[in-house]
């Protein structure tokens, strides 16, 4: 038994010292940091603002590499299979690892297939409704739809998209009877929600800021645990008595899985050293994201909470989609 045991014992130091002189020479060449939407739009944003700064910190080049199309499954089967040793990096987000595994059967698994590296941050969702609505503020919208069950429809993003299983989770815990009308992405679902044809709607607060800036849209209640800084008269769900409600949209950094816990604790220390500097703040503020930092266990934790509530809700409400 002792022979055993020392002979097992010595492959796990090596593998200990193997990943430490890893860590040391690590970055010695540029890192490829997959983001799974086209280039322009605010994820891409997000990635390039990041990743710049990172990159000066670690002596190093990040190569943004813009990987679009099947909503993040690409991407996402792209960094999985990749070498695990820290040169290939993706921006994982609430579809890749949250909405869309809970709705649709895809070819990775977004906890075993990945390393979590650390949080980015994220932007609250706003319940907004047509203006011409009666209601002024959430009760009187409750109430009001409520009083018109079954005769209300809300859009969204498309089938399976946050702002679709938001609104979801909204009707789950107020017990409210809406018609969903999913749109291809959330631009058009303003239109129709502005022209009068939806009349509520949960999207991301970027995407709403200029609609409500024009008094086009009303905000009622964001989610979150705290007010956003820039609508700050507009309740959160918790304190409207929705205990617990949550739904993000979050930007973090991951890797494939079995990468060294050196280059991890690497990589996750100096992106919170770049999460934390103010001027990083004022530059996400355009896409209303907070820095989040985190350590990689609580990221890791974080998207496992996430994936589970929109599993759980998907469930409940039979939300089963095929593409």
């Amino acid at each position: 038994m002792q022979r055993r045991t020392f002979t097992l014992a010595i492959p796990s130091a090596l593998l200990g010292l193997q990943g430490l002189a890893h860590a040391q020479d690590f970055p010695s060449k540029p890192i490829r940091y997959i983001v799974p939407v086209a280039a322009g739009g605010g994820s891409d944003m997000v990635g390039r603002t990041v990743t710049e700064r990172w990159g000066k910190l670690l002596n190093q080049t990040f190569v943004v590499d813009n990987q679009g199309g099947g909503g993040g499954v690409i991407a996402s089967q792209n960094t999985a299979r990749a070498p695990a040793d820290g040169y290939t990096l993706m921006q994982g987000y609430v579809a890749t690892h949250g909405t869309s595994p809970a709705t649709r059967q895809l070819p990775y698994d977004p906890v075993k297939d990945f390393t979590p590296i650390g949080m980015i941050g994220g932007t609250p969702n706003v319940l907004v409704i047509n203006t011409d609505l009666p209601a002024k503020d959430f009760k009187q919208f409750v109430d009001y739809a409520k009083s018109q069950a079954g005769k209300l429809s809300y859009g969204s993003a498309g089938a399976g998209s946050l702002t679709h299983l938001t609104m979801e989770l909204f009707k789950q815990q107020t017990d409210l009877q809406m018609t969903h009308v999913p749109y291809r992405g959330v631009a058009p679902a303003f239109t129709d929600l502005m022209g009068g044809q939806t009349q509520a709607m949960f999207p991301g607060l970027a995407a709403a800021m200029p609609h409500i800036k024009s008094g086009r849209a009303r905000p009622l209640a964001v989610t979150g645990k705290a007010r956003h800084p820039q609508i700050k008269d507009v309740p959160t769900l918790e304190e409207l008595g929705l205990k617990g409600f949550d739904a993000m949209q979050w930007y973090g950094v991951v890797g494939p899985a079995g990468m060294p816990a050196a280059v991890v604790k690497l990589l996750n220390d100096t992106l919170n050293t770049v999460l934390k500097a103010p001027d990083l703040s004022e530059k996400l503020a355009v896409e209303a994201v907070e820095p989040m930092p985190m350590s990689a266990q609580q990221f890791g934790d974080y998207i496992k909470a996430d994936l589970a509530r929109w599993t759980r809700l998907a469930r409940d409400r039979k939300i089963e989609l095929n593409t």
